[in-house]
C-alpha cells in the first residue's frame, strides 16, 4: 500500500461514535474457566478454533476488561473462509454489538470492537469472507463469485448467527442487539436492516455505501473529468483556492459550511481571466469541478447516477487529496482510483487490465447493476419489515464527506419517506456539517450515536439531537474544541448551539 495510505480509516471508521456508554443494565457475568470449552460448541458449518480468557488491562494505551475472545469461520460453501472473533467481558451488560467494516474488509475490526467492549458490550466483527491488509483490494474477488456474496451480505449474517450462539452458551441470550458501522459499515448497517429486520433491534448507518454500484461508477466519473485533459487535473495548491472560496461564500465563523443546500457555490467564478495563474482556475480545471459537483449523469436520458459532491472540504487533510484527485491532481494514486479499478477489473469484468476510461455509464452501468446491484447494494427503500419488529435506525453522514457524497444518504432518506411516510418513529437521518468521511475536518469528529439508539430502543427515547464533539487534531485524547447539538434531518441542517 502507498505510504500516504496508511492512515488506518478502514478500521477506525465507525469508532468515533462509540462515545458517551449507556447505563449499564445489569452484570450478568463473571470470569469462568468455561471460556476455553466454547470451542466444543457445535455451529452449523463454523469451526471454532480458539477461545480463551482475556485478563484486564489497565495500561492507558490499551484498557480493558477481562474477556472471553472466541475466534471462529465460518464456511456456507465450500469456498467461503468467513472469519469471525467475539469478545465477551466479565461484567455484561446484557447487550449485543456487532460492528461494520471499511473499505473492501479483509480484517477483523478489532479496534472499534475494543471501544464497544470498554463499555459494556459484548462485540463481535468479522473480515466478511477473505483476507487483506489492503482495504481498496478486491483481487480475491477475482473468479470467487461465493466470496463475493460473503462480502456482499452473507458473511454478516453468518457473524451473527454464531455470536449470539455462543454469547448464549456462555452468558445467556443478549437482551438487546445492536449492529453499528461507517462507510462500508453504513452499507453493512442497511444490509441488516433491509435483509435481515429481525436480527437487531437498533443499527447505525454511518455515511453508508450503500448505493455501491453507483458509489464506484462515480468514482470513474470523477476520475474520467479530472483526466480528460493535463490542464483538468487539481492538484492541492488548486483545492485550496477552491475551498477558500466556497467557504468565503457560504461558510460561518468556524470555516463550516452548516447548509450546503442552500450554498450556490460555482466554481466558475474562479476562471481564469487570462492564462492560468495559482490564484485562478483554468477553463478545464472549471469543467472538471462542475462535473464532480454535479455527480455522474447517464448520457442518453441525462438521468441522474448519483448525486454530487457538496462543498467545503476540498483541501482538508484526509480530503479530496485523500480520495479523489490524488496527490498530483490527475486522479491516479487517490483512494477511489484504487477503489474503481479493483471493483471494475476483478469483479465486475474479471479483468486486471480493464481500462477504466472505457467505463460508458449507460449500458456498463445497467450491466453492472444488473449482475450486481443484488449482492452489493443496499438500496431497498422498503424498511416495513424492521419497522414491524421495533427496530431503530440512525443514519448520519458528514456534509463535507470526501468519499461518498452526503447528499446521497438524503437522496436515500427521502426515498425511504416517499416510499413509506413519515419515519420519525423508527428512522431518522443527522448531517454534520464540515465533517469529512467518518469523522475529521472542520465539523464534529464525534457524534454520541450508540447512547442514542441504546436510549431509543431501551427507553423509547427518540433522538431529536446528537451530541457532536469537536476534539482538537480530530484526537479525542486532545481537548475539546467545541460541543454542540446535532438535529435531525430536515428539521434544521445546521450544527447549532453554542
Amino acid at each position: 500500500m502507498r505510504p500516504w495510505f496508511k492512515r488506518p480509516w478502514f478500521a477506525l471508521a465507525g469508532i468515533a461514535a462509540l462515545v458517551a456508554a449507556p447505563a449499564v443494565l445489569s452484570q450478568t457475568r463473571t470470569p469462568s474457566p468455561a471460556c476455553g470449552a466454547l470451542t466444543n460448541l457445535s455451529l452449523p458449518h463454523v469451526v471454532l478454533s480458539r477461545a480463551m480468557i482475556v485478563p484486564a488491562s489497565i495500561d492507558p494505551a490499551n484498557a480493558h476488561p477481562g474477556y472471553c475472545r472466541v475466534t471462529g469461520a465460518s464456511h456456507p460453501t465450500p469456498d467461503s473462509d468467513i472469519r469471525f472473533e467475539v469478545w465477551i467481558p466479565d461484567h455484561w451488560n446484557g447487550r449485543y454489538l456487532q460492528l461494520g467494516n471499511g473499505g473492501f474488509a479483509g480484517t477483523i475490526p478489532e479496534p472499534v470492537m475494543a471501544a464497544g467492549l470498554v463499555q459494556g458490550f459484548a462485540v463481535a466483527g468479522t473480515d466478511d469472507g477473505h483476507q487483506s491488509s489492503d482495504g481498496t483490494d478486491a483481487g480475491w474477488a477475482l473468479g470467487h463469485p461465493e466470496k463475493q456474496i460473503d462480502f456482499g451480505y452473507r458473511a454478516l449474517k453468518e457473524t451473527t448467527d454464531a455470536a449470539k450462539a455462543i454469547i448464549t452458551a456462555y452468558a445467556g441470550a443478549p437482551k438487546y442487539s445492536y449492529f453499528q458501522g461507517c462507510s462500508d459499515g453504513g452499507r453493512e448497517a442497511l444490509t441488516e436492516a433491509q435483509r435481515y429486520p429481525r436480527d437487531f433491534n437498533g443499527i447505525v448507518a454511518g455515511d453508508p455505501a450503500n448505493h455501491w454500484t453507483h458509489l464506484f461508477a462515480n468514482g470513474l466519473w470523477d476520475y474520467q473529468a479530472i483526466s480528460a485533459t493535463p490542464a483538468g487535473a487539481l492538484p492541492p495548491d488548486k483545492l485550496k483556492l477552491v475551498e477558500a472560496a466556497a467557504l468565503k461564500q457560504c461558510g460561518d465563523a468556524d470555516g463550516v459550511i452548516q447548509d450546503p443546500l442552500a450554498c450556490d457555490f460555482r466554481p466558475r467564478a474562479l476562471l481564469c481571466k487570462s492564462g492560468d495563474t495559482p490564484d485562478c482556475l483554468s477553463s478545464d480545471q472549471v469543467a472538471a469541478l462542475e462535473k464532480i459537483y454535479a455527480g455522474p449523469r447517464n448520457p442518453r436520458t441525462h438521468e441522474k447516477i448519483l448525486s454530487g459532491f457538496s462543498p467545503g472540504g476540498e483541501a482538508e487533510d484526509n480530503g479530496w487529496t485523500h480520495w479523489i484527485t490524488g496527490p498530483a491532481g490527475d486522479g491516479k494514486q487517490s483512494l477511489f482510483h484504487a477503489f474503481g479499478h479493483n471493483f471494475f477489473s476483478y469483479i465486475v469484468y474479471g479483468d486486471p487490465n480493464y481500462d477504466m476510461t472505457r467505463f460508458d455509464f449507460d449500458n456498463d452501468l445497467k450491466m453492472t447493476d444488473e449482475k450486481f446491484a443484488p449482492v452489493f447494494n443496499s438500496y431497498d427503500t422498503d424498511l416495513s419489515a424492521f419497522q414491524a419488529h421495533g427496530g431503530k435506525l440512525i443514519q448520519y453522514h458528514g456534509w463535507a464527506d470526501p468519499a461518498i457524497p452526503a447528499l446521497d444518504s438524503v437522496d436515500y432518506f427521502k426515498s425511504v419517506q416517499a416510499r413509506m411516510g413519515a419515519t420519525g418513529n423508527f428512522y431518522r437521518l443527522f448531517m454534520a456539517p464540515g465533517m469529512l468521511h467518518c469523522g475529521g475536518g472542520r465539523g464534529p469528529n464525534m457524534l454520541a450515536t450508540l447512547p442514542a439508539i441504546t436510549a431509543w430502543v431501551e427507553q423509547n427515547k427518540a433522538p431529536d439531537t446528537l451530541i457532536a464533539t469537536k476534539y482538537h487534531g480530530d484526537d479525542p485524547r486532545q481537548p475539546v474544541e467545541r460541543v454542540r447539538p446535532l438535529c435531525a434531518f430536515p428539521a434544521h441542517a445546521e450544527w447549532n448551539g453554542g
